[in-house]
């Protein structure tokens, strides 16, 4: 396939920044990836040119940006675990609002003026209304730990950036990632992983230990919390439209990419034992202090402004991607998890 332009995707070694890659080199683009390879995979490198290096590193970007005519950014490097973030936080201030920051520059230094920016419904911490409420980008920003502080200063660093020097961004914010690429390239890999589904899976198929479920006696209708979950390739898809997204005198934009569904983790056991043919074994824990009872995602203005809506809706087909890829892995896994977080 010819492509007429490339796009740097920082991270683009991770989870979501290879899924994305993938979707930029089938629209045509070429992905140059852009990662210090401590979390990602130098095997999910794939559809375009690796080049490894420091996102906090302003020289090296520029260097790079010029190097290979890049004509906008998708930036997803940074750090992800919200828990680490609050017992360790200053490599989150570090590597995700000072990379935001040498990107930035180095985006002003070379001319380059889109920046797609891999944010989180964290920015919104703990939200005020009814359980079955979904929230929308005009929801308040609270934050409740460094984690989402840190991606919420570095929204408002963007935009500050947009209205100041001319760029122009467009913050996604994600709801729960899930899933793996259908044609298996691709898939959740983490080093240290942390994230409900992944976790579920390792215990039913006995590769890792039980489940700790924190909360039975949340307000919901079998007590445990809801959570939003969209599927990693319809994530890729909506940073691809996003990088073309018009935005006319407003010059950044933030929106929504979730389901628009809520799902409690029982649901979430009871797909994976379908999907595997066995029970995830699990044991409830109390509340954890901070876990909203429901985090559900209104993206209407995702579909009116960016044309964007899943094509793999259902929780049934997220995990059954999952379940796919962690039977037939490619890369990426230890014969053992030792985490247990749900």
């Amino acid at each position: 396939m010819t492509t007429s332009r490339s796009v740097l995707v920082t991270g683009g070694a991770g989870y979501i920044g290879a899924h994305t890659a993938k979707a930029l080199h089938r629209a045509g683009i070429t992905p140059v990836v852009y990662d210090d390879l401590s979390n990602g995979h130098r095997a999910a490198v794939q559809w375009g040119p690796l080049v490894v290096g420091d996102v906090r590193d302003r020289d090296h970007l520029v260097e790079v940006m010029n190097d290979y005519g890049i004509s906008g950014v998708i930036h997803f490097a940074g750090l992800i675990e919200v828990g680490r973030s609050t017992a360790d936080p200053a490599p989150f201030w570090d590597i995700n609002v000072n990379g935001v920051a040498a990107v930035l520059w180095a985006m002003r230094e070379t001319g380059v003026r889109r920046m797609v920016f891999s944010s989180t419904a964290a920015v919104y911490g703990q939200p005020t209304g009814a359980v079955e409420e979904r929230l929308a980008e005009s929801a308040p920003t609270l934050p409740i730990n460094p984690y989402g502080d840190g991606k919420l200063a570095a929204e408002r660093m963007i935009a500050a950036h947009a209205s100041a020097y001319g760029l122009e961004g467009v913050a996604l914010r994600y709801f729960n990632a899930a899933g793996a690429d259908e044609d298996g390239d691709l898939g959740e890999a983490h080093r240290c992983e942390s994230h409900l589904i992944p976790l579920a899976i390792e215990a039913a198929l006995g590769l890792g230990p039980a489940l700790t479920v924190f909360g039975a006696d949340f307000p919901t209708p079998d007590g445990a919390c809801l959570r939003d979950y969209v599927h990693v390739s319809d994530l890729a898809r909506a940073h691809c439209l996003a990088l073309d997204l018009p935005l006319s005198g407003e010059r950044f934009a933030a929106f929504n990419l979730g389901g628009g569904r809520g799902h409690s983790v029982f649901e979430v056991l009871a797909a994976v034992e379908q999907a595997t043919g066995r029970p995830s074994p699990h044991q409830i824990s109390a509340r954890r202090a901070g876990d909203p009872p429901a985090l559900v995602a209104d993206c209407r203005k995702a579909a009116e402004r960016l044309g964007w809506h899943p094509h793999i809706a259902s929780l049934s087909a997220i995990v059954a991607s999952a379940v796919a890829w962690r039977r037939a892995p490619r890369f990426g896994f230890r014969p053992q998890l030792a985490v247990v977080v749900s």
